[in-house]
């Protein structure tokens, strides 16, 4: 998505850790609690033991949500809180006997304004939309990666993703840009030749989309920042999430906060 209409685009972030220290274990982190005297350190883990100093964010499974959407592969993206612009993105898959095991993890990155009800989102509001999304089909600027197995549509010059509320094909794929929908309101996806030399459609408001509610959610390679809406991790874990997902297990994406209203369990 552009970042003038809620999409992916990339926001740069002012402040010196990128990262919270209770969301990845970096230098940022190390600083804030090796710099402390003795005594300054004590009271801190006192208070984190009484609860007044939020402690890390217990990773979800899939066994802790109220839906996995039928399948046997499940992608969890967790933020702390909900104005949080970063946390961390988890796959898993159900084997024999019904266990459900990670196969792999990667920091990811929310929307600049943080996470909101997806039902009760608005397009441009630089929100990602918590709720469980199936995944329709992946795209990229690049080749699928070896081994992919789920749709994979290619990027061209004349690929575009319309965000037109007055067009017919608000929220899809149109190539050519359709007549009825504005570049203006559009976005020509081989612009973002880092964004997307990967990613999958997450399936928020596609279905029977909602014009004015978003268009253009995605999983998608980081950019600089934070997103205008989107989920996006490191290229290497994209490769990886797109050589193992398989159509035939149904996949799904759940996203969520750790607690509260928005809380990826609710889902």
């Amino acid at each position: 998505m552009n970042a003038g209409r809620g999409g992916h685009g990339d926001v740069r972030n002012g402040a010196r850790c990128l990262f919270g220290p209770s969301e990845v274990p970096s230098a940022c982190a190390r600083s804030s609690v090796w710099g402390m005297r003795p005594g300054v350190v004590a009271l801190a883990s006192l208070l984190l033991l009484l609860g007044a100093v939020p402690a890390r964010a217990v990773e979800p499974s899939p066994l802790s949500l109220a839906d996995t959407g039928g399948g046997s592969q499940l992608i969890l993206a967790q933020a702390p809180r909900a104005n949080s612009t970063s946390g961390t993105l988890s796959w898993w898959e159900r084997r024999r006997g019904g266990k459900w095991v990670k196969v792999g993890s990667a920091l990811a990155r929310f929307g600049a304004k943080g996470l909101v009800e997806g039902r009760a989102r608005k397009q441009g509001s630089y929100t990602t939309p918590t709720g469980l999304y199936d995944l329709p089909y992946a795209f990229g600027i690049k080749g699928a990666p070896g081994g992919t197995q789920v749709k994979y549509r290619r990027v061209r010059g004349s690929s575009w993703w319309c965000e037109d509320t007055r067009s017919r094909v608000y929220n899809r794929w149109s190539e050519p840009l359709a007549r009825d929908c504005r570049a203006s309101e559009s976005e020509r996806m081989i612009s973002y030749a880092t964004q997307y030399a990967y990613g999958m459609v997450i399936g928020y408001n596609y279905a029977e989309p909602v014009k004015g509610r978003g268009a253009g959610i995605f999983l998608h390679v980081n950019g600089r920042g934070a997103t205008a809406g989107c989920v996006s991790v490191p290229v290497g874990a994209m490769r990886r999430i797109l050589r193992w997902v398989d159509p035939g297990r149904a996949p799904h994406i759940a996203i969520g906060t750790a607690s509260g209203v928005t809380a990826v369990t609710r889902y």
